[in-house]
């Protein structure tokens, strides 16, 4: 009796947890492009602070770009940190290096619910593409 009256009270909260999940997050992402690190490091970097930061996208909001592009280790980079805390660890480095460029994506930003939509967007803004999604 008491392992059935346990099964009937656990199964409302095993479905409503898996109605809470989201889709599988992301991990790092990797994309290879026809052009060098630095020219589109600076049109990741330009379609990402229109899209994800002026455009006030809710996913972004409490986050500031910190865009690395000036390298001297030739890997052009762009950093997503708190906006209250800019010198803190980066929550999504999105890097370039090589010509044609080699572009990584990673950081903890990668597994929240967003993710794929930023993997999305890196990928379709590094492949020359250009505009908000």
């Amino acid at each position: 009796m008491k392992t059935k009256t346990f099964a009937l009270l656990a199964l409302p909260a095993i479905a409503l947890l898996a109605a809470c999940t989201s889709s599988k997050p992301t991990g790092p992402v990797a994309a290879d492009t026809s052009k060098a690190a630095l020219p589109t490091m600076e049109r990741i970097a330009l379609a990402a602070n229109s899209c994800w930061f002026k455009s006030k996208d809710k996913d972004f909001r409490g986050y500031s770009l910190a865009p690395e592009l000036n390298s001297f280790t030739g890997r052009p980079r762009i950093l997503v940190v708190p906006a209250r805390n800019p010198t803190s660890r980066p929550l999504l480095v999105v890097q370039a290096q090589g010509n044609p460029a080699h572009v990584e994506t990673f950081g903890p930003m990668m597994q929240e619910s967003h993710g794929g939509r930023i993997a999305a967007d890196i990928n379709r803004w590094a492949s020359g593409q250009s505009g908000c999604q």
